[in-house]
């Protein structure tokens, strides 16, 4: 999480110091109001989320993920308290995250793992990797993976694998909500449909 909060702040900064010609074409075009953020990033546990989305009236299952409205729903809650529009939402519920997340010590319904928001929209999404082979079997099989449809990928395991996570960032999705834009098409290189075809 840290690399993540250093590396979007350290974008959304540069472009705002070194792009300031080229942002003002765009708002002159798509007007958008500058995205809201610190330094040091916010951080809420997934249920200080859940809990922030409870006080608002809205109801939602406390262990399952958040749909699109509550995610939503949040960033406008966010922005309210802490008045920012980037923020992190971590230890999620596991049951909600790939068989190779790791749980958390302290709390086996929760994983190491964390969400990245701009203006109310996922961005990013990460998290630590299990690097137990037997704890890595385990969580496949409870979540019903076939073992010998990833043997090769357990094997890798038997022999000690280092701590290690990863992340994914949707970057149009990144330019999209920078830029305070509805449709993802604006900001994409090659725009394609739902069925993959360049528009």
């Amino acid at each position: 999480m840290d690399f993540v909060e250093h590396l979007f702040i350290t974008i959304f900064d540069i472009l705002y110091k070194n792009c300031e010609k080229e942002l003002e074409i765009v708002r002159k075009e798509y007007p958008f109001t500058p995205l809201k953020y610190s330094t040091k990033t916010l951080r809420l546990t997934f249920q200080e989320g859940v809990q922030m989305l409870k006080d608002a009236g809205v109801e939602i299952d406390p262990m399952e993920e958040l749909n699109t409205e509550a995610k939503r729903k949040l960033g406008q809650l966010v922005l309210e308290k802490y008045d920012t529009e980037f923020y992190i939402l971590h230890r999620l519920p596991l049951t909600d995250r790939p068989f190779y997340t790791m749980p958390c010590e302290d709390d086996l319904d929760y994983s190491n793992s964390f969400d990245a928001f701009v203006r109310g929209e996922e961005i990013i999404t990460g998290g630590e990797h299990i690097n137990e082979h037997e704890l890595l079997s385990d969580s496949a099989e409870a979540c019903g993976v076939e073992l010998k449809t990833i043997s090769a990928y357990l094997d890798s395991f038997k022999y000690g694998v280092r701590p290690h996570g990863g992340f994914g960032a949707g970057l149009n999705r990144v330019v999209m909500l920078f830029l305070g834009m509805d449709n993802i098409q604006e900001t994409s290189l090659v725009p394609c449909d739902l069925h993959g075809h360049a528009l």
